[in-house]
């Protein structure tokens, strides 16, 4: 009866999105005066929604193998974790989680959100409450996660091997939080352009969401990349993946609306131009939804094979972003002209930065679309990988950190003063570590070595709006701004490094035998057979030594039964200035083993560097939540 009523829930919740969509447009009075009702059917939808999706979870944990989702992506011999985080590592579980997380954002929305007017938050909801009927539909008729298998098996097919890591509980639903919070922004943005109500108290009520939303795409994509990375064992932190790419439009739409939305907030501009961003940050979100649930990549992040799918979600893709587009347009005309500025001002720099960000958004869009669209007009395979990204993007990431250097230091609206004595310290440490790599690493490339200087140069620019600030009085905010800027600098730092100073070998090598990888030097000592919850594998013992330090690396080649598949685990030991990396290979004709080694300096700022800026994010959102229940004093900063 779980599984009933489960689904039963799901029906409930779609006929009161009907039900929310309904009032919104106004059939039975006018909307405003039913905000009332707006709001509960909204709140009843989103608990509908967590029922439905906890009876999965309930499913999942108790192996019911009548349930087809449970059948084929679990087993009653996995340990409890990966049959909690299995609920959603499959098509229709993850799509459950998605819609929970939306008509979630929807109910808090209602029951909060006291900025709006009556009639803007009632179109706003009407707009969720679309976005959440269409999904309803999707998983009611298209992947419905309740269905039931008959005959029952004795027992499922188990989940994808690679999926059996802590970081499926972490990883999605980190994702999705962002992806679905910026559906709220999404929503307001149509509300205000439904209503003509288009200033800065649309902007003072989406940015608590772009902001929550970007912090989770923050922790989802720096999570996802360090899973990615010592999961597969390729010794890579990006790859710039299809699916990769899927997380990484929406972050870049939602940093640039992060940064618009705040002078809409704060100085009354950029109107027109944060609408679209947020109709944009959503659509990338969706675009990304196609992409890993359409069946047209083949992906261990991909989950659907049937064309259908894709046929429904590209469909709702065209209504939805269609629609808001379509609306942008006509109501373009009435969205007034925000405060004017000079090009040299902080509001210009922020539109420099919006503008890099969209240029970089549009390289990486292309690049990720273009070959799909060419096999599927031509049957021809393309393969647009990194060598493209990293160089046609990777200039403008060095640009954009250019810019934030200068940036933050320029005055709002206008700034006459001379700008070099502002960012001085960031050019003398700069040009120090410039000077440093010409002298001790002269063969590294050019990009890797702007890399590192800018870096750097960023590093006391992020500090510098603390100075001349009594820091105990300084608002959250700023606080957040410096440390999401310094975080930028620190994983700066470490995709340099990693691409100047990695050194890796390839070994055939048998017990006994000696290799050489950057400073240390691994003795491969013995192969020995071990077993797991539910795998068995093959381990290495290396001994790596560097001056009189000594680690033992255990690298493995895992064999699991349900579903029959072999993976590489890889060893790795961090030091304070970087990682060893150890994979084991297969087993040549000569009783030689496959060694594949890698010396990674200072890799770990990459990930380090991602948690400051979700953190810096995280005290901004902190900072904006207290600051917005004390009285507003006038003339405020929008990042003080």
């Amino acid at each position: 009866m779980i599984a009933e009523a489960g689904l039963a829930s799901l029906w409930l919740a779609a006929a009161l999105a009907a039900l929310q969509l309904g009032l919104a447009a106004g059939l039975g009075g006018t909307p405003g005066r039913q905000l009332s009702s707006i709001r509960a059917v909204a709140i009843g939808q989103g608990i509908l929604t967590v029922l439905a999706f906890a009876s999965l979870v309930l499913l999942f944990l108790r192996s019911d193998m009548s349930v087809l989702l449970v059948a084929e992506n679990s087993h009653s011999q996995k340990p409890w974790l990966y049959k909690f985080s299995g609920t959603w590592g499959n098509h229709e579980g993850s799509m459950l989680l998605w819609v929970m997380v939306l008509a979630l954002a929807g109910a808090i929305l209602a029951l909060f959100e006291r900025r709006l007017d009556r009639r803007t938050l009632g179109a706003t909801l009407g707009a969720q409450a679309m976005l959440a009927l269409g999904f309803f539909a999707f998983l009611l008729f298209a992947s419905n996660p309740f269905e039931r298998l008959s005959p029952a098996p004795v027992d499922g097919r188990g989940l994808n091997p690679l999926l059996q890591d802590p970081g499926l509980a972490f990883h999605p639903p980190t994702l999705y939080l962002g992806y679905v919070g910026l559906s709220v922004a999404f929503s307001i943005a149509v509300g205000g352009l439904v209503r003509r109500n288009v200033g800065p108290a649309i902007a003072r009520a989406m940015r608590p969401w772009v902001l929550a939303a970007w912090v989770m795409l923050t922790l989802g994509i720096t999570a996802g990349s360090y899973w990615a990375y010592y999961e597969l064992g390729w010794g890579g932190w990006w790859f710039w993946d299809p699916v990769e790419n899927a997380s990484l439009m929406p972050w870049l739409a939602a940093t640039a609306l992060l940064h618009s939305v705040n002078v809409l907030a704060a100085r009354g501009g950029l109107r027109a131009w944060t609408m679209m961003l947020a109709l944009v940050a959503f659509s990338m979100s969706m675009v990304g939804t196609f992409l890993v649930r359409s069946g047209i990549l083949t992906s261990v992040h991909s989950f659907a094979v049937d064309p259908t799918r894709g046929s429904f979600i590209l469909a709702l893709l065209t209504i939805y972003i269609g629609g808001a587009l379509t609306l942008f347009a006509f109501r373009i005309a009435t969205v007034k002209e925000g405060a004017p500025f000079e090009p040299v001002s902080r509001e210009g720099g922020l539109v420099a930065n919006n503008l890099l960000l969209s240029v970089i958004l549009g390289i990486v869009f292309v690049g990720t679309l273009y070959p799909l669209l060419a096999e599927a007009l031509s049957g021809e395979k393309l393969s647009v990988g990194p060598p493209y990204f990293d160089a046609v993007a990777s200039p403008l990431a060095l640009l954009l950190a250019a810019l934030m250097v200068i940036a933050p230091q320029l005055r709002w609206r206008r700034d006459a003063a001379p700008v070099l004595p502002r960012i001085a310290p960031g050019l003398v440490v700069g040009s120090g570590v410039l000077m440093a790599t010409i002298v001790l690493a002269p063969g590294i490339g050019l990009l890797p070595r702007l890399g590192l200087t800018l870096g750097a140069t960023l590093v006391p620019a992020s500090l510098q709006p603390l100075l001349n600030r009594s820091l105990r009085r300084t608002p959250l905010a700023v606080w957040g701004m410096c440390l999401a800027h310094l975080g930028v600098a620190v994983s700066m730092i470490g995709m340099a490094s990693d691409s100047a100073f990695t050194r890796e070998r390839l070994a055939a090598a048998r017990p006994g035998d000696k290799i050489e990888v950057g400073p240390w030097l691994v003795e491969f000592r013995d192969i020995t057979p071990v077993a797991g919850p539910n795998w068995t594998a093959l381990e290495a013992e290396l001994r790596a030594s560097r001056g009189s330090g000594v680690v033992v690396l255990n690298p493995q080649s895992r064999f699991f039964a349900e579903p029959p598949t072999t993976t590489n685990e890889a060893a790795i030991d961090t030091s304070w200035n970087g990682q060893i990396y150890a994979v084991l290979g297969e087993q040549d004709g000569e009783g030689r083993w496959q060694l594949r080694l890698w010396w990674k300096p200072f890799v770990t700022l990459i990930w380090f560097g991602g948690c400051l800026i979700a953190l810096g994010g995280a005290l901004a959102l902190i900072g904006r939540f207290f600051r917005e229940r004390r009285p507003r004093r006038r003339g405020e900063d929008a990042f003080a």
